[in-house]
């Protein structure tokens, strides 16, 4: 791990030394090197124990596919937000690269550790480089508004969690992954026992976002900047999932009775979030309340219980993580020459940018699962694992689905088709860059969609 950990932070200097006119360049060059090598974890042997191993971090066929996605999106956050802070002077632009790379590294160290707690510092951490990210680097007022959201639902669930965590160093004595599983079962019967099974998922499913505690989300995505929108969709919310997969381990005894209001949530939030996007004006917010249904979907899974609900949930994750990440890259670039989010003044643009509308076409196809996408393949191994939960639950997934199809083409039609608007006088083409852009997060969905044995090595 620290092979690639040192060259990451060999980054930060890289930003401050080098000369203005090469700064995007040698950022996102060193970057992108640095993401090639990560796809060596992908081949990592199909077992379930870890790899990599050091004293505090290691890898295994759960954490390496979330790391390597985190690796992969750091060069191409940085080619997106290359136009967003032209216009700043070049110290803000290098103090913006560096959040970036730092976000990147605590994410790292989140997805790899084996103590408990160096995870929950780490899992915090995030906090602070994406805060500022918003705050600072947003486009209007309500900046701070989202901001203050976004920290106080985030913390308010952490902090059940650590108290969670001292409990059980206190009965099991160890925190470590490695150990953890080979511990004897805890026995759980009393209240408290089960407060401090919710105290061990608040936090997750704050940041997932379950529905009913989403209201952070929505506001985050539309106030940030373009990295910040991309990195909280691709990885920030998987950080949640990631989190409550490896809480698994410690509360199965429970989980089969405590899940049931939570299963619940989540479907139900699957349909409610569909229908609050076939009600939206602003594009942002209808792909934020999108990634929204998708993550209860994970939750769903998660909470099965089953090999078929965690490989499904993964596999989600993954393919959300890069087409989230890709609308929201389309999105930018029609605000960037429409100067609007709203879709009913910025519509018909197929007429002006034709190559543009392919990717909106690829990627809407990709939000609603269609075959042989990755992202259908996780739905529906999900869908199988939470038919065999209960029945019941094909009135809930089945509506949503519908539901999901019905937004997506609603997204497409209206940002795409029709007549292009009489005060849309002049539009500047597409960059090569902005091709290059939506071309890296086609291409690892597509090669997943060839190759899924990548990320089911030891999950299945």
């Amino acid at each position: 791990m620290l092979k690639t950990l040192i060259p990451t932070m060999m980054l930060i200097p890289t930003i401050w030394l080098t000369p203005k006119k090469q700064l995007w360049t040698a950022a996102s060059a060193h970057a992108l090197i640095i993401s090639l090598f990560s796809f060596f974890w992908l081949v990592l042997p199909s077992t379930s124990n870890m790899h990599l191993l050091g004293n505090m971090m290691a890898l295994d066929n759960l954490s390496a596919p979330l790391a390597g996605l985190t690796y992969w999106l750091l060069p191409v956050m940085i080619i997106a937000s290359q136009n967003h802070t032209s216009h700043q002077p070049h110290n803000q632009q290098r103090i913006y690269i560096t959040l970036l790379v730092s976000l990147q590294f605590f994410l790292l160290i989140s997805f790899s550790a084996t103590e408990m707690l160096l995870f929950y510092i780490m899992f915090e951490a995030t906090l602070i480089p994406t805060l500022i990210m918003i705050t600072r680097w947003g486009n209007q007022a309500e900046r701070l508004n989202a901001g203050t959201y976004f920290l106080f639902y985030t913390l308010t669930g952490s902090l059940p969690l650590l108290v969670a965590l001292l409990l059980l160093q206190n009965t099991t004595g160890t925190l470590s992954l490695l150990i953890l599983p080979y511990t004897p079962s805890l026995m759980m019967t009393t209240t408290a026992d089960k407060l401090w099974w919710a105290g061990c998922l608040l936090a997750f499913l704050a940041k997932m976002p379950l529905y009913g505690i989403h209201l952070w989300l929505p506001k985050a995505h539309v106030e940030a900047p373009i990295a910040g929108s991309m990195v909280l969709a691709a990885i920030l919310l998987k950080l949640g999932g990631y989190g409550m997969m490896r809480m698994m381990i410690m509360l199965e005894p429970l989980t089969k009775t405590l899940c049931y209001p939570f299963m619940i949530l989540a479907l139900w939030g699957l349909v409610m979030t569909g229908s609050i996007c076939l009600r939206q004006t602003d594009l942002k917010s209808l792909i934020a309340y999108s990634s929204v249904g998708h993550m209860g979907l994970v939750v769903a899974g998660i909470l099965t219980q089953t090999p078929w609900g965690h490989t499904g949930a993964l596999m989600l994750m993954i393919a959300h993580g890069l087409t989230s990440s890709a609308l929201f890259c389309l999105a930018n670039t029609n605000y960037e020459r429409t100067h609007t989010r709203t879709m009913l003044l910025a519509r018909g643009l197929q007429m002006a940018l034709p190559l543009m509308t392919t990717w909106w076409f690829i990627f809407t196809l990709a939000n609603l699962a269609l075959p042989p996408l990755p992202n259908i393949f996780g739905e529906l191994t999900i869908l199988t694992s939470v038919l065999n939960w209960s029945w019941w639950s094909i009135t809930l997934t089945g509506t949503g689905m519908l539901i999901t199809a019905s937004y997506s083409l609603y997204m497409f039609l209206m940002t795409q088709r029709g007549p292009l608007p009489h005060h849309i006088r002049s539009l500047s083409p597409t960059y090569t860059r902005e091709h290059l852009l939506i071309a890296l997060h086609a291409m690892p969905l597509l090669y997943t969609a060839l190759t899924p044995d990548l990320l089911l090595g030891g999950v299945f």
